[in-house]
């Protein structure tokens, strides 16, 4: 797995939210992709095509974000506030104003085009949590919004505030389709949206500009045209493909080793539509000293703490597999600075070792097999395409969705991984929603058939949090996973510090909280708030 981006700094987000608000207007008018009367319409790619041909009633594809928030000091209605937030600011990003125009016959891949207008009422909603409100019941009703699929005939996102939490405060749900973004374009997406200070920033007026509205003959040009170029890249890129995967097979790198099958879990399974979601929040800092003490990287020390909680979960349920559990990871493959809203990633594969008891022996056999996978996306980063030719696609692929999860093939082939996990770089300053400011920063992301568990974090303010989405047919509970990552740090936590010579410890008179008590002062608080 990659090493993580640095964490952008407080003026890394400055810098980022300005830009967004200077090329707004000017990145989305004169983009010669993007227009149809003399210009070019702009296709999905066949990489984000996938997630809409894929999508079921029991697989939506979208991801969101949530977060806890401090009501602002200001009181007054926030929805009404909300609403006149965004409203402001829905030319910043293509994702709030455009939307699909299907193909004839859906023959094709869809376009983008401008929506006639935004309805904030249907896309900036209010849920009400019953009495007491709390995060158990605030969970579980992420958990039923995220099951709901996204209405295609409207720009593909939607937006909760939340209400009704025990504490008084606020939440607030995003959910946008996967076909329009991906982990990292979601984080330059949130930079559109939010704020650095409780006082919104000033944005610049958008442009006018009119709908898209592109006839039958511009609609299956556009297709036609765009399949040749797409066959013809498709092409160029083979040869130098079947080189890298033949380099592959034949070299000593780790690649077959991470290719093994994983052993069949609960949540490998055929899955419908009902899901469960818990959060974790652990201090960054510690995590970063385990990984420094140890001579690994923080997504070692991750795959480390999401191994030893599944170990946790997994020993009253049917006992601990003797085969490791295999986790599959998504890897950008966007280039520095871009933030075009598209998906730019693949999957590489990393054993979670969690066949292995001691907690810093299954660290350094995840930290060889995240180096295998290292050295596998280096080798196929510049030859993996993301874009393919599309006639007919949607056809192919809608119907094999379809099929894949009436014949159950997931109950009966052996999963080549057991779970998703994906770590997203994020900011290391507050962040602000319409003069609240966000505590949590918790995605939230994509279950499918075969693949029943998404574990997705987020680096965010001195912490890394976690959404761990489950299908409820496989995984009626989250929470107790959850807690077991904190049991997991407070593990490998102590065995680090068992690890240190003795004069190491002693040489601290500061009179601090050790480490690993600490983090079970943590996992304590966060028990009980459960």
């Amino acid at each position: 797995m990659p090493r993580p981006m640095r964490l952008p700094s407080r003026h890394d987000v400055a810098e980022n939210a300005r830009a967004l608000d200077r090329t707004a207007g000017q990145q989305r008018s004169d983009s010669p992709l993007e227009q149809h009367r003399g210009r070019r319409l702009k296709p999905l790619s066949g990489l984000d095509s996938l997630f809409l041909h894929l999508e079921t009633p029991a697989t939506p594809m979208h991801v969101g974000a949530v977060h806890l928030l401090e009501r602002p000091r200001r009181g007054g209605d926030f929805l009404a506030r909300v609403r006149r937030h965004v409203a402001k600011r829905l030319h910043l990003s293509p994702v709030f104003t455009r939307q699909l125009a299907s193909m004839p016959l859906d023959f094709a891949n869809p376009v983008w085009v401008r929506a006639d207008t935004v309805d904030l009422e249907r896309h900036v909603v209010r849920v009400t949590l019953p009495p007491p409100g709390t995060l158990a019941q605030f969970e579980a009703a992420v958990a039923r919004l995220h099951a709901q699929p996204l209405d295609r005939t409207r720009p593909l996102w939607r937006f909760h505030v939340i209400e009704g939490l025990q504490d008084g405060g606020l939440g607030f749900y995003t959910k946008i389709h996967h076909a329009t973004l991906d982990g990292a374009s979601g984080v330059a997406l949130a930079h559109a949206l939010l704020d650095l200070s409780p006082t919104p920033r000033k944005v610049e007026a958008p442009r006018r500009r009119r709908p898209d509205h592109p006839g039958l003959v511009a609609l299956v040009g556009t297709a036609f045209k765009v399949t040749g170029s797409q066959t013809v890249n498709l092409v160029r890129q083979l040869p130098a493909l079947a080189r890298v995967a033949a380099k592959l097979l034949t070299s000593s790198t780790g690649f077959s080793r991470n290719l093994a099958f994983g052993p069949r879990a609960p949540f490998n399974r055929v899955i419908d539509g009902g899901r469960s979601f818990a959060t974790a929040s652990l201090p960054l800092a510690e995590v970063r000293r385990i990984a420094t003490a140890r001579g690994v990287t923080l997504n070692d020390v991750v795959l480390a703490l999401v191994s030893g909680a599944l170990r946790t979960y997994m020993k009253p349920r049917g006992g601990v597999p003797k085969k490791s559990m295999v986790a599959a990871m998504p890897v950008s493959l966007r280039e520095a600075g871009n933030t075009e809203a598209t998906t730019l990633a693949t999957m590489t594969l990393a054993s979670l070792a969690t066949n292995v008891p001691d907690p810093i022996e299954r660290l350094r056999a995840i930290q060889a097999s995240t180096r295998a996978a290292k050295d596998v996306t280096r080798q196929l980063k510049g030859v993996i395409p993301t874009d393919f030719p599309s006639l007919g696609l949607p056809w192919l692929l809608s119907a094999a969705a379809g099929l894949y999860g009436r014949t159950a093939l997931a109950d009966r082939i052996p999963p080549i991984a057991n779970l998703v996990i994906s770590n997203v770089p994020g900011p290391d300053a507050p962040l602000y929603l319409a003069g609240a400011r966000l505590k949590t920063y918790w995605p939230v992301s994509i279950v499918e058939h075969g693949l029943g568990l998404n574990i997705t974090l987020q680096s965010y303010a001195g912490s890394l949090d976690f959404g761990i989405l489950a299908a409820r047919v496989g995984m009626p509970d989250a929470r107790p996973l959850a807690r077991g990552l904190y049991e997991a740090l407070a593990e490998l936590a102590e065995a680090t510090d068992k690890a240190v010579a003795p004069d190491e410890h002693s040489s601290d008179r500061s009179g601090a909280t050790p480490p690993a008590r600490s983090v079970r002062a943590t996992r304590r608080a966060a028990s009980n708030s459960q």
